[in-house]
């Protein structure tokens, strides 16, 4: 009885080719989602900062701010609604977060921990504990409206920057707050 053997074959060379085609267009795919899903999670930092010192600049202007003296008889003294008046950018120069993370100081009186009891951080009672991709900036008009600031270079280039912006204005009595960021080339 003759066998017939049969030849040994392996994979083509074209059939390789297309092997190593496919697993080079995943690859791209999977480094551009890898890339994205990174920026995304960085400007998220920017966006659930900026929430909260709008939360914070909010409840500073529900605080009721009197003087300090006992009452005397019959007398009677008025509540002050106020913003917070303006704070200095943390970190005060947008070369420490170019492409880089800043750890903000806890010592008393430097970077969160700047103001008074109507000025700044100290009176927005807000602070950053971990290290931070953006510069934060508080600014406000007394009375009138207030805006927090983040702004970023994620890539370091010092050519371009990402900013988010939040806006609110003092209508009525009552803080307003605008239902969104302002955001201007959010993946820098």
């Amino acid at each position: 009885m003759i066998k017939k053997v049969r030849n040994a074959r392996g994979f083509t060379l074209v059939e390789l080719m297309i092997v190593v085609a496919i697993v080079g267009i995943l690859a791209a795919l999977a480094i551009f989602g890898v890339k994205k899903y990174l920026t995304n999670a960085k400007t998220a930092e920017a966006r659930n900062a900026l929430g909260q010192i709008g939360k914070d600049a909010t409840a500073a202007w529900s605080r009721e701010i009197m003087k300090a003296s006992v009452l005397g008889d019959s007398e009677a003294v008025a509540g002050a609604n106020q913003l917070c008046t303006s704070a200095t950018p943390v970190p005060a120069a947008m070369t420490s977060v170019q492409g880089k993370k800043y750890q903000a100081s806890t010592a008393s009186g430097a970077d969160f921990n700047s103001g008074s009891a109507t000025a700044g951080w100290t009176c927005l009672k807000f602070s950053m504990q971990e290290p931070q991709y953006y510069q934060y900036n508080y600014t406000s008009t007394p009375g009138a409206s207030f805006a927090a600031i983040a702004q970023g270079d994620l890539n370091g280039d010092g050519t371009t920057f990402s900013k988010f912006q939040l806006d609110a204005v003092i209508r009525n009595g009552t803080v307003v707050v605008a239902p969104a960021l302002q955001e201007t080339l959010p993946d820098e």
